[in-house]
């Protein structure tokens, strides 16, 4: 199974790709919203990591971009450091499958990641 991970913070995304490589995941790492969007329509993943808040393009307009542009059909997990109601329900309407608020266990991440691939 395919994880992209999309996180402007370098050591949360390297704390996030060591951990799910570990549980036997292949883990695509993307330091901003434009990479992330293109290694999205070249590899596909099977579920998709995010962070709201980066710059150029955002969490939002990744779920955005994968759900209404490229129709497609990828699980996404949102994450943010902003616990924000308004931005938590934008992120489920724009079409997201769960959110993380941050600071989370890397523990709670598997458990969730696990859980969407069960419907994939």
């Amino acid at each position: 199974m395919k994880i992209l991970i999309a996180e402007d913070d370098e050591m949360m995304l390297r704390t996030m790709e060591f951990k799910l490589k570990r549980e036997g995941f292949d883990v695509i790492a993307c330091a901003n919203g434009e990479e992330a969007i293109i290694k999205i329509i070249t590899e596909i993943p099977d579920v998709i990591i995010t962070d709201i808040m980066m710059p150029i393009i955002t969490g939002l307009d990744i779920v955005r971009k994968v759900k209404s542009e490229l129709k497609l059909d990828i699980p996404i997990i949102v994450l943010s450091a902003v616990g924000l109601e308004k931005t938590v329900l934008e992120a489920f309407e724009l079409g997201a499958d769960d959110f993380i608020t941050k600071p989370f266990s890397p523990n709670e991440l598997i458990v969730r990641v696990r859980r969407l691939m069960l419907k994939v």
